[in-house]
């Protein structure tokens, strides 16, 4: 495996090691000590998520707030996605910023996102399916989000605005000046 930093403190992009002959190939998606090793984090995930999306569907920002704040490591396991990060974290030298990259099962990468982020994903490919590994249980009111096209932040979903399909919940979330997130 190999670690690739990003312009967000603590936010990694995790390429694997590919093994590959006529009769297909292998890889390590997660190895706890690899990527300890790798990031000098001692994450615990506890929480398996799966999603399936079709092209234009646009999930965040999500984040889990307070005592229930979770790390995620995600990966699109089939088809692409633009995958977004945005630190939230108040005394971070990053705080507001944003990364996106692409994430696909052509690819493999998967992005390991702290606690304290908030989270999204725009689909690019006629569907997806998107795993994310996290490190503390779902808490339904300990949910937080930012709005997709806050202007502050400034978010490039990869996706012209007509194509973007948004649930009702991530229509209407907080902006980065209501700082409610």
């Amino acid at each position: 495996m190999k670690l690739v930093e990003t312009p967000l403190l603590d936010c990694y992009i995790i390429e694997p090691t590919l093994f590959e002959d006529e009769r297909g190939y292998f890889y390590e998606k997660f190895n706890e000590k690899t990527f300890q090793n790798l990031t000098g984090i001692a994450a615990r995930f506890v929480q398996d998520n799966i999603s399936k999306s079709s092209y234009g569907v646009l999930r965040g920002i999500h984040l889990q707030k307070g005592e229930h704040a979770q790390a995620k490591l995600v990966s699109c396991i089939e088809g692409s996605v633009w995958d977004v990060a945005v630190d939230l974290r108040r005394d971070s030298p990053s705080f507001g910023q944003w990364f996106g990259v692409e994430l696909s099962a052509e690819n493999k990468k998967q992005l390991y996102i702290p606690r304290g982020f908030g989270h999204g994903f725009s689909v690019l490919s006629e569907t997806a399916i998107f795993a994310y590994k996290c490190d503390n249980y779902y808490n339904k009111e300990s949910e937080g989000g930012l709005l997709w096209n806050d202007t502050t932040i400034g978010i490039d979903w990869k996706l012209p605005t007509n194509d973007i399909i948004l649930s009702d919940k991530d229509k209407i979330q907080a902006t980065f000046t209501d700082g409610n997130f």
